[in-house]
């Protein structure tokens, strides 16, 4: 299974990733994205099975990216890591098509609640 990870900080895609193999989620390729055009882009050319976004990215947001994802007829599974949980983010995020919101700071089960039904270990 391939796994996007955008979020213009490299650190904090290394946390995603970490967080993704403390919850036993291990072998998946994982590829990396600094924002939401570059996400976009590589959906096209390496087809990912999940796509975790940051919300707040420079070039394209991460609802920007979503919305642009759905507009194209794409169905890949995608869910927010983000630092805005407000419910009214969180309203724009199901509305657009996301599977949830997972907010910072966060655990791997956190991960596992919100996408275990679509990547298994």
């Amino acid at each position: 299974m391939k796994i996007l990870v955008a979020d213009d900080s490299k650190a904090m895609r290394m946390i995603v990733v970490r967080t993704l193999r403390q919850a036993g989620l291990t072998g998946h390729d994982i590829l990396e994205a600094e924002d939401g055009q570059q996400a976009l882009t590589m959906v096209g050319t390496e087809a990912p099975d999940l796509i975790l976004s940051d919300w707040n990215m420079p070039n394209m947001t991460g609802i920007e990216f979503l919305r642009a994802l759905r507009g194209a007829g794409s169905e890949t599974p995608f869910c927010f890591v983000t630092s805005e949980g407000s419910e009214e983010m969180r309203g724009l995020a199901a509305g657009a098509g996301a599977l949830g919101v997972i907010a910072k700071p966060f655990t791997p089960e956190q991960f596992l609640e919100v996408i275990g039904t679509v990547v298994s270990a």
